[in-house]
């Protein structure tokens, strides 16, 4: 079984959470939520996510 790897970057200064699935060639595109993009290949597969002001999020998830 292959295994994959997940990447999740943190910026405490900039607030910013990233998560990639997989380390492909894609874009960031907005989603219905304004904190969240979604980083998608060619296909528009999902690769990942980021999440802008991360911190706000302390009183409630995030829902997309």
């Amino acid at each position: 079984m292959e295994r994959k790897i997940v990447k999740v970057w943190y910026d405490p200064e900039g607030d910013f959470l990233e998560v990639i699935f997989d380390q492909r060639a894609g874009y960031f595109r907005e989603t219905a939520n304004d904190q969240v993009m979604e980083k998608v290949d060619a296909e528009g597969n999902i690769l990942g996510f980021s999440v802008m002001k991360v911190s706000s999020l302390s009183q409630k998830p995030l829902e997309v």
